[in-house]
């Protein structure tokens, strides 16, 4: 990367939400703020910068019915990367996304595989779909195939119950996450409704996506265990309209995702309350545009955590859970430059004045 130009990016540089300095460099596409002696091509960027984004729960390669060909999923990586998400953890894909990793223009991604589902109780087109026998191997083929997550889909509709209702027996679940963690991977799940998440959360998962099902009584565990949530509000948003759909063939099910939708915001911010550690997703992918971070970050203030703390969610803390630098010394350079300070006003998030992403500015942001 020696023919990249030495940057120097000055103002406000929030290393972190107190950690405060008045520039850095990128030097070879990395980070220092050590000034170099002998540059020659130097480029200013000033304004208030920030690690790259992440959006901690989208899908690059999914779209409505499944997997999308590439140049789809390109321009999907390339909106998310206008709005400033520079780091996604793919929460599950049919598509092989892997030749993402050699574009320095897209955002770098961490797989959790394909989504696990139990036969018939998904989106057509999207999970493996099996029986619980088969969950260990299952979720050993996709620790193997991701990057450090395995997905599983927690709960569904039960057409038979005709609402929400848990996809694994206990057992089944304590085994494929005891498998997931001896080959090195964590484990997430996708859970709307209540009744599967203590299951999940005593068998040892690490995430939990959506957790609007999350109960004053459930939410001491998640505390206790370190199990982490991704909201995905701007997801859960469209609930209403999934219930007006579904009315007249599921009404049990309707008038349950209602509740959870009504309580949403509460939901998240007693999690938060009790320490139970929340990050920024979108859910982008599938039906859902991409390029959403902003709003997402917004949701979580309008459901009352503190702005730093949702713009946390998203930078500093996101990127320490993901195992992934920001702005430290030799990290790669990979940050977004705003006109005001986002600690005061998480909005200005939607409007990046400059992106950089492997030491390279991004023409047009």
């Amino acid at each position: 990367m020696n023919d990249l130009p030495v940057l120097h990016v000055k103002g406000r540089v929030l290393v972190g939400p107190e950690d405060v300095r008045d520039e850095l460099w990128v030097v070879d596409g990395r980070v220092t703020y050590d000034r170099p002696l002998a540059a020659q091509d130097i480029r200013t960027v000033e304004g208030w910068t920030l690690p790259g984004l992440v959006d901690a729960h989208c899908h690059v390669g999914l779209g409505p019915h499944g997997p999308v060909p590439q140049d789809v999923a390109e321009q999907q990586a390339l909106t998310d990367r206008a709005a400033g998400t520079l780091l996604i953890r793919d929460a599950g894909s049919p598509s092989d996304t892997r030749w993402t990793d050699a574009r320095e223009d897209l955002p770098k991604i961490i797989r959790a595989g394909r989504h696990i589902a139990r036969t018939r109780r998904y989106i057509r087109g999207y999970a493996h779909e099996i029986e619980p026998e088969d969950l260990v191997a299952y979720v050993a083929q996709e620790a193997r195939r991701g990057d450090g997550w395995v997905k599983l889909v927690g709960d569904w509709i039960d057409r038979e119950v005709g609402d929400l209702a848990p996809s694994w027996p206990r057992d089944a679940a304590k085994a494929a996450i005891a498998e997931a963690h001896r080959l090195g991977a964590r484990v997430t799940a996708h859970c709307f409704a209540e009744s599967s998440l203590r299951d999940l959360v005593e068998s040892g998962i690490d995430c939990i996506e959506h957790a609007t099902g999350l109960t004053d009584d459930l939410i001491p565990l998640f505390a206790e265990r370190g199990v982490a949530i991704v909201p995905t509000l701007v997801n859960i948003a469209t609930f209403p309209k999934l219930a007006e759909g579904g009315e007249s063939k599921f009404p049990r099910w309707s008038a349950h995702i209602r509740r959870l939708h009504e309580r949403r915001y509460d939901t998240v911010r007693s999690a938060y309350d009790a320490g139970i550690p929340v990050y920024v997703g979108t859910d982008a992918g599938g039906t859902l545009p991409h390029g959403l971070v902003a709003a997402e970050v917004a949701e979580l203030a309008k459901a009352g955590i503190p702005p730093v703390e949702a713009l946390a969610a998203t930078t500093w803390a996101a990127r320490a859970w993901l195992g992934r630098p920001g702005l430290e010394e030799g990290a790669m350079a990979d940050l977004v430059v705003y006109d005001e300070d986002p600690r005061a006003d998480v909005r200005v998030l939607a409007a990046p004045r400059r992106i950089v992403l492997n030491g390279r500015i991004i023409d047009g942001a």
